[in-house]
């Protein structure tokens, strides 16, 4: 079964002080770093990079050498290969966004934490049943939003959800309010255009302004 460790206890924390994950896709490997670096100064605690480009675990590597004391991880994992590849680039944590019986498998003997991607009631269970209690809930504002995350959570006290997918700077205080969240995923902070303008000073205002937006709310 997966147990908490040390490892996942620090990640908690650190998003619970900083509660936004950008969900960010980067397409040449040479913006990571400055794309980190820009959201460590703004006050990000943890990034998600998606598995959707080429050289995305190039910018896993490049983002977490830039700024070892972000949390780089990686998003959009789909099985085990995708698991192992990430942790060699210094992944320091992981996000799929669902969960089949093989990846959760593989997931229980990850040294670092995972949040697997559910979307209903049988899904959380089968996430339970494997012994993980944090999860992504995805695509969040499609599938309902704030009010269908709390009818969700309610028979699972037990479960803390990172709700991603729709979110915005307007709706995000929503989901935060919710006991069962503990942080949420969303990419308004830095969009695909900012980073291909390489609107790094951009990018971070928008980090610490949304965090501050989040904080005077909740």
């Amino acid at each position: 079964m997966a147990k908490p460790t040390q490892r996942f206890e620090a990640f908690l924390e650190a998003v619970r002080l900083a509660p936004i994950i950008p969900v960010l896709t980067i397409e040449r490997p040479a913006q990571a770093p400055p794309l980190a670096r820009a959201l460590a100064a703004g006050g990000i605690a943890a990034i998600e990079v998606t598995l959707r480009r080429p050289g995305a675990v190039e910018a896993i590597a490049a983002a977490a050498e830039a700024a070892p004391d972000l949390l780089v991880g990686a998003g959009t994992v789909l099985d085990r290969d995708q698991l192992d590849s990430a942790a060699a680039a210094g992944a320091r944590f992981a996000v799929s966004p669902g969960a089949t019986p093989a990846l959760l498998e593989a997931a229980r003997g990850w040294e670092h934490p995972f949040l697997p991607g559910v979307a209903s009631a049988s899904e959380i269970m089968a996430a339970l049943a494997c012994g993980f209690r944090r999860l992504k809930f995805f695509p969040a504002a499609p599938l309902g939003g704030p009010a269908a995350l709390k009818a969700l959570a309610a028979p699972f006290p037990e479960v803390g959800f990172c709700p991603t997918g729709g979110i915005t700077r307007d709706s995000a205080a929503d989901y935060l309010r919710l006991d069962s969240v503990f942080c949420l995923g969303g990419s308004w902070i830095a969009p695909d255009k900012l980073i291909a303008a390489e609107a790094w000073d951009e990018i971070e205002r928008l980090a610490r302004d949304s965090l501050a937006a989040l904080k005077a709310k909740r």
